[in-house]
Protein backbone atom coordinates (compact mmCIF):
# COMPACT_ATOMS: atom_id res chain seq x y z
CA UNK A 1 0.00 0.00 0.00
CA UNK A 2 1.38 3.38 -0.97
CA UNK A 3 0.58 6.32 1.34
CA UNK A 4 -0.91 9.41 -0.29
CA UNK A 5 1.56 11.87 -1.76
CA UNK A 6 1.93 15.14 0.10
CA UNK A 7 0.17 18.35 -0.84
CA UNK A 8 1.01 21.94 0.00
CA UNK A 9 -0.05 22.71 3.55
CA UNK A 10 0.23 19.11 4.77
CA UNK A 11 1.65 18.49 8.23
CA UNK A 12 4.88 16.55 8.62
CA UNK A 13 6.10 15.35 12.02
CA UNK A 14 9.76 15.64 13.01
CA UNK A 15 10.68 13.10 15.68
CA UNK A 16 13.89 11.66 17.14
CA UNK A 17 13.26 7.98 17.97
CA UNK A 18 16.94 7.05 18.26
CA UNK A 19 19.98 9.15 19.13
CA UNK A 20 19.92 12.79 20.21
CA UNK A 21 20.45 15.56 17.67
CA UNK A 22 21.70 19.13 17.68
CA UNK A 23 18.57 21.22 18.18
CA UNK A 24 19.78 23.68 15.54
CA UNK A 25 19.44 20.99 12.87
CA UNK A 26 15.79 20.51 13.79
CA UNK A 27 15.24 24.27 13.39
CA UNK A 28 17.04 24.26 10.04
CA UNK A 29 15.22 21.28 8.60
CA UNK A 30 11.88 22.66 9.84
CA UNK A 31 12.60 25.85 7.88
CA UNK A 32 13.39 23.85 4.74
CA UNK A 33 10.18 21.82 5.07
CA UNK A 34 8.27 25.08 5.43
CA UNK A 35 9.89 26.32 2.22
CA UNK A 36 8.59 23.15 0.57
CA UNK A 37 5.07 24.24 1.49
CA UNK A 38 4.65 21.83 4.38
CA UNK A 39 3.78 22.48 8.02
CA UNK A 40 6.44 20.85 10.23
CA UNK A 41 5.27 19.75 13.68
CA UNK A 42 8.16 18.96 16.03
CA UNK A 43 7.61 16.11 18.48
CA UNK A 44 7.52 17.05 22.13
CA UNK A 45 10.74 15.18 22.91
CA UNK A 46 12.53 15.51 19.55
CA UNK A 47 15.11 17.86 21.06
CA UNK A 48 15.62 15.89 24.27
CA UNK A 49 18.92 14.43 25.43
CA UNK A 50 19.14 11.37 27.67
CA UNK A 51 22.66 9.98 27.43
CA UNK A 52 23.17 9.03 23.80
CA UNK A 53 19.43 8.98 23.22
CA UNK A 54 16.84 11.61 22.29
CA UNK A 55 14.94 11.13 25.52
CA UNK A 56 14.01 8.15 27.63
CA UNK A 57 12.48 5.06 26.08
CA UNK A 58 9.06 6.25 27.19
CA UNK A 59 9.54 9.72 25.71
CA UNK A 60 10.79 8.46 22.36
CA UNK A 61 8.02 5.87 22.15
CA UNK A 62 5.43 8.52 23.00
CA UNK A 63 6.60 10.78 20.17
CA UNK A 64 6.62 7.93 17.66
CA UNK A 65 3.18 6.73 18.75
CA UNK A 66 1.84 10.30 18.50
CA UNK A 67 3.19 10.66 14.96
CA UNK A 68 1.80 7.26 13.96
CA UNK A 69 -1.67 7.91 15.40
CA UNK A 70 -2.23 11.55 14.47
CA UNK A 71 -4.44 11.49 11.40
CA UNK A 72 -3.56 15.09 10.49
CA UNK A 73 0.12 14.14 10.14
CA UNK A 74 0.79 13.04 6.55
CA UNK A 75 4.49 12.10 6.87
CA UNK A 76 7.04 11.30 9.58
CA UNK A 77 10.61 12.56 9.23
CA UNK A 78 13.04 10.93 11.63
CA UNK A 79 15.61 13.59 12.51
CA UNK A 80 18.56 11.17 12.69
CA UNK A 81 19.53 7.56 13.24
CA UNK A 82 22.30 6.50 15.58
CA UNK A 83 20.94 3.90 17.97
CA UNK A 84 17.88 3.28 20.08
CA UNK A 85 14.85 2.52 17.93
CA UNK A 86 15.09 -1.20 18.59
CA UNK A 87 14.49 -0.45 22.29
CA UNK A 88 11.00 0.93 21.63
CA UNK A 89 9.74 -0.55 18.35
CA UNK A 90 7.86 -3.41 20.02
CA UNK A 91 5.92 -0.92 22.15
CA UNK A 92 4.39 0.84 19.14
CA UNK A 93 0.81 0.08 18.10
CA UNK A 94 0.55 0.31 14.30
CA UNK A 95 -3.18 -0.45 14.07
CA UNK A 96 -4.08 3.19 13.39
CA UNK A 97 -1.15 3.54 10.98
CA UNK A 98 -2.52 0.64 8.97
CA UNK A 99 -5.84 2.47 8.58
CA UNK A 100 -4.25 5.85 7.75
CA UNK A 101 -0.81 5.16 6.25
CA UNK A 102 1.70 7.99 5.93
CA UNK A 103 5.22 8.27 4.62
CA UNK A 104 8.03 7.30 7.02
CA UNK A 105 11.38 8.86 6.09
CA UNK A 106 14.84 7.98 7.35
CA UNK A 107 17.72 5.52 7.11
CA UNK A 108 20.41 3.88 9.25
CA UNK A 109 18.83 3.03 12.62
CA UNK A 110 15.42 3.80 11.07
CA UNK A 111 15.79 0.57 9.08
CA UNK A 112 13.84 -1.29 11.76
CA UNK A 113 10.94 1.16 11.42
CA UNK A 114 10.88 0.53 7.66
CA UNK A 115 10.73 -3.20 8.40
CA UNK A 116 7.91 -2.66 10.88
CA UNK A 117 5.69 -0.77 8.44
CA UNK A 118 6.59 -3.21 5.64
CA UNK A 119 4.92 -5.94 7.71
CA UNK A 120 1.67 -4.08 6.99
CA UNK A 121 2.54 -3.87 3.29
CA UNK A 122 2.96 -0.09 3.55
CA UNK A 123 5.57 1.75 1.51
CA UNK A 124 8.16 4.06 3.07
CA UNK A 125 11.19 6.09 1.98
CA UNK A 126 14.79 5.26 2.77
CA UNK A 127 15.81 8.89 2.55
CA UNK A 128 17.80 11.78 3.96
CA UNK A 129 17.26 12.98 7.49
CA UNK A 130 17.87 16.42 8.99
CA UNK A 131 21.62 16.82 8.48
CA UNK A 132 21.70 15.66 4.86
CA UNK A 133 18.57 17.63 3.96
CA UNK A 134 20.30 20.73 5.33
CA UNK A 135 23.73 19.99 3.82
CA UNK A 136 22.98 18.65 0.33
CA UNK A 137 20.52 20.34 -2.03
CA UNK A 138 20.49 17.40 -4.45
CA UNK A 139 19.54 14.94 -1.73
CA UNK A 140 16.93 17.34 -0.35
CA UNK A 141 15.31 18.04 -3.72
CA UNK A 142 15.14 14.35 -4.63
CA UNK A 143 13.36 13.64 -1.35
CA UNK A 144 10.98 16.56 -1.88
CA UNK A 145 10.05 15.26 -5.33
CA UNK A 146 9.39 11.78 -3.92
CA UNK A 147 7.08 13.10 -1.24
CA UNK A 148 5.10 15.22 -3.68
CA UNK A 149 4.60 12.40 -6.18
CA UNK A 150 7.54 12.57 -8.55
CA UNK A 151 9.27 9.26 -8.02
CA UNK A 152 12.83 9.11 -9.35
CA UNK A 153 14.42 7.38 -12.29
CA UNK A 154 18.12 7.01 -11.55
CA UNK A 155 21.00 6.39 -13.93
CA UNK A 156 24.47 5.79 -12.51
CA UNK A 157 27.78 4.56 -13.98
CA UNK A 158 28.48 0.86 -14.06
CA UNK A 159 31.02 -0.90 -11.84
CA UNK A 160 33.37 -3.75 -12.77
CA UNK A 161 31.85 -5.78 -9.94
CA UNK A 162 28.27 -5.39 -11.17
CA UNK A 163 26.36 -8.38 -12.47
CA UNK A 164 24.23 -7.66 -15.52
CA UNK A 165 20.52 -8.36 -15.63
CA UNK A 166 17.07 -6.86 -15.23
CA UNK A 167 14.53 -7.40 -12.51
CA UNK A 168 11.31 -5.76 -11.32
CA UNK A 169 10.31 -5.95 -7.69
CA UNK A 170 9.99 -4.04 -4.45
CA UNK A 171 13.09 -2.83 -2.62
CA UNK A 172 13.66 -3.69 1.04
CA UNK A 173 16.60 -3.56 3.41
CA UNK A 174 18.62 -0.61 4.63
CA UNK A 175 21.44 -0.60 7.14
CA UNK A 176 23.00 -4.05 7.14
CA UNK A 177 23.79 -4.13 10.87
CA UNK A 178 20.27 -3.09 11.84
CA UNK A 179 18.76 -5.46 9.29
CA UNK A 180 20.70 -8.39 10.74
CA UNK A 181 19.51 -7.41 14.23
CA UNK A 182 15.94 -8.17 13.09
CA UNK A 183 16.81 -11.73 12.06
CA UNK A 184 14.67 -14.22 13.96
CA UNK A 185 12.27 -11.54 15.19
CA UNK A 186 8.82 -10.57 13.97
CA UNK A 187 10.41 -7.43 12.50
CA UNK A 188 12.47 -9.43 10.02
CA UNK A 189 11.17 -8.48 6.56
CA UNK A 190 9.95 -10.84 3.88
CA UNK A 191 12.81 -11.15 1.38
CA UNK A 192 11.13 -13.36 -1.21
CA UNK A 193 11.52 -11.90 -4.72
CA UNK A 194 12.59 -8.53 -3.29
CA UNK A 195 15.49 -6.35 -4.39
CA UNK A 196 17.75 -6.09 -1.34
CA UNK A 197 19.45 -2.77 -0.61
CA UNK A 198 22.32 -2.65 1.90
CA UNK A 199 24.57 0.06 3.34
CA UNK A 200 26.55 0.57 6.53
CA UNK A 201 28.98 2.80 8.38
CA UNK A 202 31.98 2.18 10.63
CA UNK A 203 31.88 -1.62 10.37
CA UNK A 204 35.08 -3.58 9.72
CA UNK A 205 35.21 -5.71 6.54
CA UNK A 206 35.21 -8.96 8.54
CA UNK A 207 32.05 -7.79 10.34
CA UNK A 208 30.33 -7.08 7.01
CA UNK A 209 31.53 -10.48 5.78
CA UNK A 210 30.03 -12.14 8.85
CA UNK A 211 26.66 -10.42 8.41
CA UNK A 212 26.45 -11.29 4.72
CA UNK A 213 27.28 -14.91 5.49
CA UNK A 214 24.44 -14.81 8.01
CA UNK A 215 22.11 -13.84 5.16
CA UNK A 216 23.60 -16.56 2.99
CA UNK A 217 23.40 -19.31 5.61
CA UNK A 218 19.87 -18.23 6.48
CA UNK A 219 18.75 -18.69 2.88
CA UNK A 220 18.03 -15.00 2.35
CA UNK A 221 20.34 -14.64 -0.68
CA UNK A 222 18.46 -17.50 -2.31
CA UNK A 223 15.18 -15.64 -1.88
CA UNK A 224 16.02 -12.18 -3.24
CA UNK A 225 15.80 -11.21 -6.90
CA UNK A 226 18.38 -8.42 -6.97
CA UNK A 227 21.01 -6.65 -4.87
CA UNK A 228 21.81 -2.94 -4.60
CA UNK A 229 24.99 -2.11 -2.68
CA UNK A 230 24.98 1.44 -1.36
CA UNK A 231 27.52 3.43 0.61
CA UNK A 232 29.80 1.55 3.00
CA UNK A 233 31.40 4.45 4.84
CA UNK A 234 34.09 5.14 7.45
CA UNK A 235 35.94 1.84 7.33
CA UNK A 236 39.48 0.73 6.51
CA UNK A 237 40.26 -2.10 4.14
CA UNK A 238 41.64 -5.21 5.83
CA UNK A 239 44.44 -6.71 3.73
CA UNK A 240 44.27 -9.90 5.80
CA UNK A 241 40.80 -10.57 4.37
CA UNK A 242 42.41 -11.07 0.96
CA UNK A 243 39.96 -8.84 -0.91
CA UNK A 244 38.55 -5.34 -0.73
CA UNK A 245 35.16 -4.97 0.91
CA UNK A 246 33.31 -4.65 -2.44
CA UNK A 247 35.14 -7.77 -3.64
CA UNK A 248 34.09 -9.63 -0.49
CA UNK A 249 30.45 -8.73 -1.14
CA UNK A 250 30.74 -9.80 -4.79
CA UNK A 251 32.35 -13.09 -3.78
CA UNK A 252 29.60 -13.98 -1.32
CA UNK A 253 26.94 -13.24 -3.96
CA UNK A 254 28.84 -14.97 -6.78
CA UNK A 255 26.91 -18.25 -6.69
CA UNK A 256 23.56 -16.56 -7.31
CA UNK A 257 22.13 -15.28 -10.58
CA UNK A 258 20.39 -12.03 -9.62
CA UNK A 259 21.61 -8.68 -10.97
CA UNK A 260 23.90 -6.69 -8.68
CA UNK A 261 24.57 -2.95 -8.60
CA UNK A 262 27.55 -1.56 -6.67
CA UNK A 263 28.27 2.05 -5.70
CA UNK A 264 24.65 3.17 -5.50
CA UNK A 265 24.67 6.67 -3.94
CA UNK A 266 22.54 6.02 -0.88
CA UNK A 267 23.62 5.65 2.73
CA UNK A 268 25.91 7.55 5.07
CA UNK A 269 27.18 10.18 2.64
CA UNK A 270 25.69 13.61 1.93
CA UNK A 271 24.69 12.63 -1.62
CA UNK A 272 21.85 10.33 -0.67
CA UNK A 273 19.42 9.15 -3.35
CA UNK A 274 16.07 8.33 -1.70
CA UNK A 275 14.74 4.83 -2.25
CA UNK A 276 11.01 4.20 -1.94
CA UNK A 277 10.66 0.83 -0.20
CA UNK A 278 7.63 -1.32 -0.99
CA UNK A 279 7.09 0.36 -4.37
CA UNK A 280 7.59 -1.62 -7.61
CA UNK A 281 10.93 -0.78 -9.20
CA UNK A 282 12.85 -1.99 -12.22
CA UNK A 283 16.61 -2.45 -11.87
CA UNK A 284 18.56 -2.71 -15.13
CA UNK A 285 22.28 -3.42 -15.00
CA UNK A 286 24.34 -3.52 -18.19
CA UNK A 287 27.97 -2.98 -19.14
CA UNK A 288 27.49 0.76 -19.66
CA UNK A 289 25.15 1.97 -16.92
CA UNK A 290 22.65 1.10 -14.22
CA UNK A 291 19.09 2.40 -14.20
CA UNK A 292 16.58 2.19 -11.39
CA UNK A 293 13.02 3.25 -12.15
CA UNK A 294 10.09 3.32 -9.74
CA UNK A 295 6.47 2.66 -10.68
CA UNK A 296 4.29 4.77 -8.42
CA UNK A 297 0.55 4.70 -7.88
CA UNK A 298 -1.41 7.92 -8.07
CA UNK A 299 -2.69 7.95 -4.49
CA UNK A 300 -4.52 11.09 -3.42
CA UNK A 301 -4.77 12.47 0.10
CA UNK A 302 -8.00 12.54 2.07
Amino acid sequence: MQPPFLQFGDKIAIISPSSSIDSKLIDQVANILTEWGLEPIVGEHARSIFGRFAGTKQERAADLQWAVDNKSIKAILCSRGGYGLIQIIDDIDFSHFELYPKWVIGFSDITILHSAVAAYDIASIQGSMAKYICDNNISANLLRKCLFGEFPSYTIPTSPLNRMGEVTGEIIGGNLTVLCSTRGTHFEPNFIQKILFIEDIGEKPYQIDRMLHNLKLGGILEEISGLIVGHFSDYEEDTEMGNTLPELIASIASEYNFPICFNFPSGHDPLHYPLPFGVPATLRVNDKEVTLTFISQNVSSD
